[in-house]
């Protein structure tokens, strides 16, 4: 981005900011007004109206979003899953085909998995580790290739590189879900990926309070996606704007904290005798460490393990901690604990689960900013 807001420790606070300010407040307004005078506007999508999403409150998030992410435009989506419904549905038309990573989050699985027929699309799953395996799934009909950063819930780290020059190679796209990473630690667009999605729930938003999604692109890819979302009605409401462009201004001071807070209690799990297996790629022992420290700036606030004794020794854990909330979601100033087989991938049949590695016992941990030492401290308690 030109001009003064260089750096993304700026862009947090400054971009996207109306100038001059709105009658010199230093923070947005929040416009809470669905409709807005007409002004000859010569086309149904730029008439200014809240569903279409150009009321100043989602456009000032909008041109944040964008800055943070390197990205020519942005949208924003009323949720994570409106963001990523509205996506596929825009680059992919009936007939086409659509390869996947194996390991997704448990929605967007679902979506791919019992929706996509319904509607005349169809895809299959790639091991995101082995692009030597990847051209025998091409097919003519092949449009769009789908991964995500950091995976859910257990913390791979596909082959990032190699997916843009696949994708390059055989003239297709290429999105990924960059929530578990953020633009701290990861900017996609920079990467060569056509599309970045957030779940901006999670880290752009960091205080549990809202459901919100985006979309980062070209100008002329986030169009036709600004023009599906009209009609299929997934808009952020101005609140909800105002809360996520608010969070985003702290957002590389949490993440920061969360990159090295989660590093720590990594490290203690791991040389824990009660613990089996920690997946966290900051650790050495993941088997992608190397490969995340050449993508990543930082490994994240979210680490999995698995503890001796299965699913009822998981919750017996569960329920001897007492900082952090036993809950889904991930991503705020709260540490939240999770068992992802009766949460997130609650969905996925139990096999399919067992396939990709999530156990019943698994646990998913979003680290917060509470003190480190405290964490560790409670985390022992509950271990004894």
């Amino acid at each position: 981005m030109s001009g003064p807001f260089k750096r993304l420790e700026t862009q947090v606070v400054h971009a996207g900011d109306p100038r001059p300010r709105i009658d010199g407040a230093v923070e947005i307004p929040i416009f809470q007004s669905a409709t807005y005078e007409y002004r000859g506007e010569a086309r149904y999508d730029d008439v200014r109206y809240l569903r279409l999403n150009n009321t100043p409150t989602q456009l000032a998030l909008q041109a944040k979003i964008a800055a943070l992410e390197g990205a020519q435009s942005a949208l924003v989506t009323a949720s994570g899953m409106a963001a990523i419904t509205t996506t596929l549905l825009t680059v992919l038309t009936a007939g086409d085909h659509l390869l996947a990573q194996s390991c997704l989050y448990g929605g967007t699985h679902d979506f791919v998995t019992r929706e996509f027929a319904g509607l005349g699309l169809s895809a299959d799953f790639i091991d995101a580790d082995r692009p030597e395996t990847w051209r025998a799934q091409l097919k003519p009909n092949t449009r769009a290739v789908y991964v995500e950063a950091m995976t859910n819930p257990l913390l791979e780290v596909a082959d990032l590189s190699a997916v843009v020059e696949f994708a390059r190679a055989h003239r297709l796209l290429t999105i990924i879900d960059n929530t578990f990473a953020s633009p701290v630690n990861y900017r996609p667009i920079a990467a060569g990926f056509d599309l970045s999605i957030h779940s901006a729930t999670k880290y752009l938003n960091g205080h549990s309070d809202i459901v919100a999604g985006v979309v980062s692109g070209s100008q002329a890819l986030i169009e036709r996606i600004r023009h599906k979302a009209n009609y299929l009605g997934g808009s952020l409401d101005p609140h909800a704007a105002f809360l996520v462009n608010r969070g985003l201004k702290t957002l590389v001071l949490r993440v920061r904290y969360q990159n090295e807070s989660t590093l720590r209690l990594a490290q203690f799990l791991e040389s824990h005798p009660a613990v089996n297996a920690v997946h966290y790629a900051g650790l050495a022992s993941h088997p992608r460490h190397e490969r995340a420290r050449r993508l990543f700036a930082g490994f994240g606030g979210v680490l999995s393990f698995e503890l001796q004794g299965g699913a009822e020794r998981a919750d017996e854990f569960a329920s001897r901690v007492q900082i952090p909330a036993v809950a889904p979601s991930l991503g705020g100033v709260h540490t939240l604990l999770t068992r992802p087989a009766t949460t997130s991938h609650s969905g996925l049949a139990p096999e399919d689960r067992r396939r990709l590695g999530i156990s019943d016992g698994l646990l998913r941990l979003s680290v917060g900013v509470e003190a480190t030492e405290d964490l560790l401290e409670d985390f022992a308690q509950a271990l004894r």
